[in-house]
């Protein structure tokens, strides 16, 4: 993509004139101008320059009057589905870039390209060259905090007839590593640079470490092939800034390095005689197998890199924070080493849950699993702003538009009414699930003074209790959860997770429990369905083990129990599609509205 085209282009303008703008910029040019009545074109000697002079010059420079407009020359029949997106500004989560992209079309794939420009550039590949060419006349110029979008297209040069590709042109996917956070629409990049590392530095540093104009960040995301974001603008007035990078391991580590060896120079300049640790961010999911049972693989790599970690506690953690802090004190040689080995263990669980979840996405379709608590958003920033759990209580609290996937309709909506129905149809009813744990887990379940399940109750909005032990040898106890479909959700959701925070289950095993459920005894036969037809159908589109057990008695309610085993997402599945089932037999149930006053038929005479 080495030939410019230069539009807007004043009448008086000549081919003179360019050159001595492009001189006044010290943009090179490999051949003549070819001005044209409003227009023009010209060659640089490589795709560096032309991104350049496409910065540097395009609504930028203005020559006899006129402002110019700078970018690529793609003839028609070279346009294809792919974009790229410049001006992009330097500081924004890439969700809200994602959501944007999608209202276009179904985005195959999104890739930042390095640049030395202050703001970002990312090359987009849509499903079809129609959403494309949408995405191009509603995007161009698009502001997004105080920036205008500038999109061209990527020349498809098997268009191009044969033997005349320009030499010097790479293929779309070559140009530069795949971005975390792409959209979730198409092939996503790989497990390892879904986790970025995030970081907290003194406020104090952060001058030091952006340097004069951008200069020493923009050195170290050249150096070390990443992406930083410095939020500087979260937490006013905090002593510390969260600092996020994207990139793969290596990356991360080798900026992370640089990071803490500016913030030591600038100590020792600055007379600041205090320690400075590291601190990185870690969601609190992955915190429990970091530290591994009786704190095994904590003091491992301590022993292992001559360092000191300490890890902040649960009670700092709220509702929109969800991110632990992990302090590790020693030389920075040893630091780095260390941080390393804890994000190691961070992307390994991260790698095992979404291995696991993978396995189900396909049974509930837009399935948003960002925004439910379960795992981390892999946003640029995961803090306490960046959270994407719906407040307690929130139907529909989030929606496609926020996500990194796009889309359009409530997360709810979507996941907790197995029928096509929106929730918002009225007050929804509710349920009661017991749901069975291993007692050695009953103390992580409660926390400390109970903590843990009062946190749980408040953030579900669920009644929750724990049954007492049948018998000393139980080896399983009984949590009672009572509240609606969406409190079920999440307070399930949550205990799965905290099962598999705190290692009652096996690094690369699934958690998988046993929910209860009680039915009427006259709808128990819908469930099983002729000849146990509805029942297979459940466990085959759920995955999860369902069973009416034969001849139960009925309690004093008349109600007999349905038994649902599988991991969370089969589990809840089950659940939705019984209650599906019950509401079609209520309704079934419920007593047709008397016809009105008819006239009385009069007699025959």
């Amino acid at each position: 993509m080495n030939k410019l085209y230069i539009g807007n282009v004043s009448a008086e303008a000549s081919e003179e004139d360019l050159e001595s703008v492009f001189k006044q910029w010290k943009i090179p040019h490999s051949g003549p101008f070819l001005v044209k009545t409003g227009y023009a074109f010209v060659d640089c000697p490589d795709e560096k320059t032309a991104m350049r002079a496409i910065d540097v010059l395009s609504g930028k420079v203005e020559l006899h009057g006129k402002v110019l407009e700078v970018e690529h020359s793609v003839p028609k029949r070279q346009r294809s589905c792919k974009l790229q997106i410049r001006n992009i500004p330097p500081h924004m989560q890439w969700e809200v870039l994602d959501g944007i992209l999608a209202q276009y079309g179904a985005v195959e794939g999104c890739e930042q390209v390095n640049t030395e420009t202050e703001t970002a550039v990312v090359n987009v590949r849509y499903a079809t060259k129609d959403q494309a060419r949408l995405a191009m006349e509603k995007l161009n110029g698009y502001m997004m905090e105080n920036y205008a979008l500038k999109v061209s297209y990527i020349p498809d040069e098997t268009a191009t007839p044969e033997g005349s590709t320009t030499g010097g042109r790479r293929n779309f996917n070559s140009r530069g590593p795949p971005r975390s956070g792409s959209p979730g629409l198409g092939a996503r990049p790989k497990v390892q640079s879904d986790i970025p590392l995030r970081m907290l530095v003194p406020t104090q540093f952060v001058g030091a470490i952006i340097g004069k104009e951008g200069a020493t960040i923009r050195n170290i995301t050249k150096q070390t092939h990443s992406k930083i974001d410095i939020h500087r603008k979260e937490n006013a007035g905090a002593a510390e800034k969260p600092i996020t990078i994207h990139s793969t391991p290596e990356g991360c580590s080798n900026a992370c390095r640089t990071i803490m060896e500016i913030m030591q120079k600038e100590a020792v300049d600055t007379k600041f005689t205090e320690e400075i640790p590291l601190k990185i961010l870690a969601h609190n999911n992955f915190v429990g197998r970091l530290i591994g049972k009786e704190g095994r693989n904590l003091k491992k790599i301590e022993q292992d890199t001559g360092t000191k970690i300490t890890i902040s506690p649960l009670q700092d953690l709220t509702l929109y924070n969800p991110e632990r802090t992990i302090t590790l004190k020693g030389s920075i040689e040893a630091c780095s080493n260390a941080e390393q080995e804890v994000m190691k263990k961070i992307r390994e669980s991260y790698e095992s849950d979404m291995a696991a979840m993978n396995l189900q996405s396909n049974l509930i379709p837009g399935l948003n699993l960002n925004a439910l608590g379960l795992f981390p958003s892999g946003a640029p920033g995961m803090g306490p702003s960046m959270s994407n759990v719906p407040p307690p209580g929130a139907l529909g609290g989030c929606s496609f538009g926020c996500s990194p996937y796009g889309g359009e309709g409530p997360l709810w909506a979507s996941m907790l009414s197995a029928s096509s129905q929106p929730l918002a149809q009225g007050q929804l009813e509710s349920e009661t699930v017991h749901l069975f744990i291993p007692a050695l887990a009953v103390g992580a379940i409660i926390g400390k003074q109970g903590q843990h399940i009062k946190q749980l109750s408040h953030f579900a909005g669920a009644s929750i209790k724990i049954a007492p032990a049948e018998g000393m040898d139980a080896k399983q106890r009984m949590v009672i959860i009572v509240g609606p479909p969406e409190a079920q959700f999440k307070a399930q959701c949550r205990i799965f997770s905290k099962l598999k925070e705190e290692n009652f289950f096996g690094p690369k095993e699934e958690v998988k429990l046993e929910a209860h459920i009680k039915v009427p005894s006259f709808a128990a036969g819908r469930v099983i369905g002729k000849g146990g037809k509805t029942v297979n159908e459940l466990q085959n589109l759920t995955c999860a083990e369902v069973v009416v057990p034969r001849d139960q008695t009925p309690d004093e309610n008349d109600q007999v129990i349905v038994k649902i085993s599988g991991h969370f997402f089969a589990c809840q599945l089950a659940q939705r599609k019984i209650q599906e089932i019950l509401a079609q037999v209520r309704r079934q149930q419920q007593p047709k509205p008397a016809a009105g006053p008819q006239a009385p038929t009069p007699r025959r005479k």
